[in-house]
Formats: C-alpha cells, structure tokens, sequence
C-alpha cells in the first residue's frame, strides 16, 4: 500500500541578527549587583543591548545613553594597579561597571560611546588608524540616523509649559526643545539655570534655512539636525546644560480596573485625588451644626455633690479685668465652693391646740375641773397597739373610781 504523501518541508525562517556599531563580548555589573554578569552586548544609536549570547535575536536588556556624563578606568578593588580591563560608564542617575577581555577591547568601547554620544571621533585614546576610521563611519551614520528622528528633549509644548516642566522636574534636566511660537518652521530653546539663588529662564530660537538649523546667537551657528542642536548648547556650556528627559517608567495618577455593569467590559478607572491629609473617619463623631440665637449659651454644668470636700488655692491670684467680671485667670485656676443649701426639716411641727372647754354642772353645783385622766388617757401614742400590762390596769381602776363619784354626785 502506498504511503500517504506529505507535504514537502518548508524550513523555518531563520532570523536576522541585529547590526550594531560595535559589539563583543561585556560583563556587567548594575548599582544592585553582586557580581558581574556577562553578556553579548552591542551599539546601535544611543542605546546598548545585551543578550545572552551572540545568536540571539532578542535582547534582555538595554541601556539608554541619553542620560551620558563621562567614561572612567576603573581599578579593580584589592588591586594595585590598572589592569586595562574594567571601565565606568557614569550616568545622571547611577554608575554601570564594566568588565572585558583586553585592554584594546576597552578603549574601542570608550571610543564608540563617545563617538556616538559627542558626535565626534575621540583623539586621546589608544586606538589605531583602523579603528579611528572605523569610528567615523559610525559618526557619519548616526548623523544621518539623527537627521531623522527628533531628539528626545523635544516636546510639542508652548512657552509657558516648557517652563513649568522644567520648574516642576528639575532632576530630569534643564534644557528642553520645543516647538517655535511664531509658526515658522523653526524650533525654540528653553532653559532654566539657578544664578545667585535666582532661577533664569532662557529662551533662544533656532531657525529653519533648508536641511539646516541656525541658532540664532551673536554668532550663527548651522547644525545638520535638531540633536546636533542640543549638542551644541551641552558642549558650548561644559555640560552646564543637560537634555531634558522625563521619567516617564513610574506613573503619576492612581488607577484600577472596573467592569462596567452595562456591557461587561473593563474599563479604567482614575478616581479623583484626595486633599491632603489624611481622610477623614467615617464612623466619627458628625460635625457640629451651626448654634441658632438660643443656643448660644452653654449649658449650665449639674450641681456638684455637696459632701464633696473643694479645695481653694492659698493666695491671690493677678486681678484681671473682664467685662463680665465672671471669668477667672488662666494663669490661676480657682475652684469655686458651691454654697450650701439650707437643710430641709426632718419633721414638720404639730399645730398648737388649744384649751378645751370645762364641763358645766347642770344641777347648780360648782363647776370642777375635771382630771387630765377622764378627758383624754394618760399616755397617749401615735398609733394604736397593744398597751403593756401595768397600763391597762390603772385605767380601769381610775375608769371605777370616776364612776363610783358621779353616783355619788347624783
């Protein structure tokens, strides 16, 4: 049985290496490295790539050299003497240590970096003519790249927001490129420089002639293109001047992601920024509504407890005059004693009672007052109860006796 045919091969594109200026082999050590790291590293334009070896397509990391100061020779550290192989690459914000093979490998790095960042072929390093012609064809080509592309210092903005950027980020750089206000075709420069604790603020315009930027000074000068441009004010002012470049990798408004209830959707979402401080606690006491004409008294406090015992301060405090003449120093803190209020009887007295009238004798005899003990008892009590034993019977002897007389009488 004959076999299923099969589509013929095709083979896989294979990709193309990226060209760079130069490139070989350099060990790396960062600001939070231990140790060197070594990579495939290569020059294109104002930015280093590295790879992890030299059939890579992609690179894993990159270093910008907008940001250039200058290239130091580096001494190993326990080491006596230079080596010729360790350099330092010294940015605006941190310091790369480099580490290569021979010592001609370092002064072509330090001679490529320059070239392509001063836009001029270095005199005095350790190069030969091979390696100095080498360097001007890269200066002619980045020339003709930068004729190109705008630098980065450019920024379509006006006059007056060139100026607060660069009042606002003073660590990104104090010269900035930005469009001319008069609509020509030209471009205008700001820049920002303390003088005698003083900021100043310049502007300078750059015409258009053709191909051409002129700066407009007391004596014209004609540039190639717009980053030739910033290279003459950098170089004209010994790197007093340096490119504006905004930091643009951290982001400077709060944001999250919120589905949309509508459709589903994700949509971002920057909520409004808070006032400064800190925010207020919902859950706390809700604030005072404004007092109306009747509340402007405060409340009188209660009366304290009457068998406190109030301590009054020994000594005189400095008259002060109030109009009131109610309020007491600050300075003197006195404590008041309340006045004692009057007691309360614990018991109301009994009305007086008055005499009762004697009982008249109705026979004609005289009149005798009758003893204490016929009109009302002896021992009278407040309440009813039992009488003792001795009581009862006196009454009932005196209660005979009264009775015996009246027969008597009769």
């Amino acid at each position: 049985m004959a076999s299923a045919l099969r589509p013929p091969r095709v083979p896989k594109p294979k990709g193309v290496l990226p060209s760079h200026y130069y490139e070989s082999f350099l060990e790396k050590k960062g600001p939070c490295d231990r140790d060197y790291k070594k990579f495939w590293a290569g020059l294109q334009g104002l930015t280093i790539y590295f790879y992890n070896s030299n059939r890579d397509f992609q690179h894993v990391e990159k270093l910008n050299l907008g940001a250039f100061e200058k290239l130091t020779d580096e001494i190993p550290w326990g080491s006596s003497r230079d080596p010729g192989t360790h350099f330092s690459l010294i940015l605006r914000d941190q310091e790369i240590k480099f580490k290569v093979e021979t010592l001609e490998c370092r002064e072509m790095w330090k001679g490529f970096i320059l070239t392509v960042v001063e836009l001029r072929v270095p005199t005095d390093l350790t190069l030969l003519p091979g390696h100095l012609y080498m360097m001007s064809e890269v200066l002619a080509k980045e020339e003709a790249r930068r004729a190109l592309e705008t630098p980065s210092c450019f920024l379509k903005v006006s006059r007056l927001e060139a100026q607060l950027l660069l009042e606002r980020y003073p660590e990104c750089g104090n010269l900035l490129l930005r469009p001319s206000g008069d609509g020509a075709d030209g471009v205008s420069v700001t820049t920002r420089q303390m003088h005698n604790g003083t900021h100043v603020v310049r502007h300078y315009k750059v015409k258009r002639e053709g191909p051409k930027y002129v700066i407009d000074v007391e004596q014209p000068f004609s540039c190639t293109s717009l980053d030739a441009v910033v290279n003459y004010f950098v170089s004209h002012t010994k790197k007093a001047l340096v490119p504006f470049l905004l930091d643009e990798d951290y982001e400077k408004v709060l944001g999250y992601v919120e589905a949309d209830k509508e459709n589903g959707e994700n949509v971002w979402v920057a909520p409004s920024a808070p006032g400064p401080g800190p925010a207020p606690c919902t859950g706390g006491p809700k604030p005072l509504s404004p007092a109306s004409s009747q509340d402007k008294l405060p409340p009188l406090p209660p009366l304290p407890n009457q068998e406190e015992n109030y301590v009054t301060p020994i000594g005189d405090g400095p008259a002060v005059d109030y109009e009131n003449q109610d309020v007491a120093s600050s300075s003197w803190p006195v404590i008041l004693k309340p006045k004692k209020l009057p007691k309360p009887p614990a018991k109301l007295p009994k009305p007086p009672v008055g005499p009762k009238p004697e009982p008249k004798v109705f026979n004609g005899g005289l009149g005798r007052k009758l003893p204490v003990s016929s009109a009302q008892p002896l021992f009278p009590t407040a309440a009813p109860g039992p009488e003792p034993p001795g009581l009862a019977d006196m009454t009932a002897e005196l209660q005979k006796k009264l009775e015996k007389r009246r027969a008597l009488e009769h």
